[in-house]
């Protein structure tokens, strides 16, 4: 059976490692006022924060099209039997609901859909892995089984300076963003039941980044073999020189740099810091 593997761009995989590993993407989009941009098609996040910078407004986001992912699922079907498509957390988006509904359109296509509960370069090592399996003749029961033991070691953390785009953005709970402007907190965010969820609220970047690297250390310190990403919104150097100082001290763990883009930033905003992980 031949099985194709689909994401949506939030995963954020580099397009050459997409090409490599025949990965189908579906765009998201962000929407800056009667316009509208498919994410890492349209618009990169380079161009996304420096378009932010300039707007009163914060964006919009939307999922993919229906008709795009029926679009998608139909050219497919012409070259393979299968589908295994993996999307960003259903907590935070209906793209994953979308594509369980156009997939039940398709006949001669079986599509399962596959709910990562995360999102970004997280997300990316499930695909990742599951495009692999592909290649070499997985079908879709092998896959989601491969996948559903990633996640019981996936996890990620990260830091943004305000809650203010998640509140507004309707991502994160009122209650939750209270403190964050008050007191000046960084806080620490992570996913709870398909949910994003303040982890804490620590004062300084310096400590929000050295407690996301302590929670990390306490797996990676075990010494068994691990793959980590350190993404970042707009600030590759910094995220450079964390995924070096881990990849340092943890040999055992290969370590990556990756980033935030346009639907996952606005969300986050600017400056935002974070570190994913799973054993391998």
């Amino acid at each position: 059976m031949r099985t194709a593997i689909v994401t949506d761009s939030t995963s954020y995989i580099p397009k050459e490692v997409r090409d490599s590993l025949d990965i189908h993407m579906l765009p998201l989009n962000v929407i800056f006022g009667d316009a509208s941009y498919q994410e890492e098609v349209e618009i990169t996040a380079e161009q996304f924060f420096l378009k932010v910078r300039e707007q009163k407004e914060l964006p919009k986001t939307s999922q993919p099209a229906y008709g795009t992912i029926i679009e998608k699922f139909e050219q497919l079907s012409k070259e393979y039997e299968a589908v295994v498509a993996i999307t960003l957390s259903s907590g935070i988006s209906g793209t994953y609901q979308s594509i369980v509904s156009a997939g039940s359109m398709i006949d001669n296509l079986e599509v399962v859909a596959y709910d990562s509960e995360i999102s970004c370069m997280v997300q990316g090592f499930y695909v990742i892995e599951a495009a692999k399996m592909a290649k070499n003749g997985a079908g879709p029961t092998e896959i989601i089984e491969r996948l559903d033991e990633i996640k019981q070691s996936a996890d990620a953390y990260f830091m943004v300076f305000d809650l203010d785009h998640l509140q507004r953005g309707g991502r994160l709970s009122s209650a939750q963003a209270f403190v964050g402007s008050l007191l000046q907190v960084k806080p620490i965010l992570t996913f709870v039941d398909k949910q994003i969820v303040a982890f804490e609220k620590i004062r300084t970047e310096k400590k929000a980044m050295k407690r996301i690297t302590d929670l990390f250390g306490e797996v990676a310190s075990k010494g068994e073999k691990m793959k980590a990403v350190v993404i970042h919104s707009n600030r590759e150097d910094d995220a450079k020189k964390l995924a070096q100082q881990l990849s340092e001290t943890y040999p055992n763990v290969e370590i990556e740099t990756s980033y935030f883009g346009p639907v996952i930033g606005t969300h986050l905003g600017e400056g935002a810091l974070g570190l994913g992980w799973y054993v391998v």
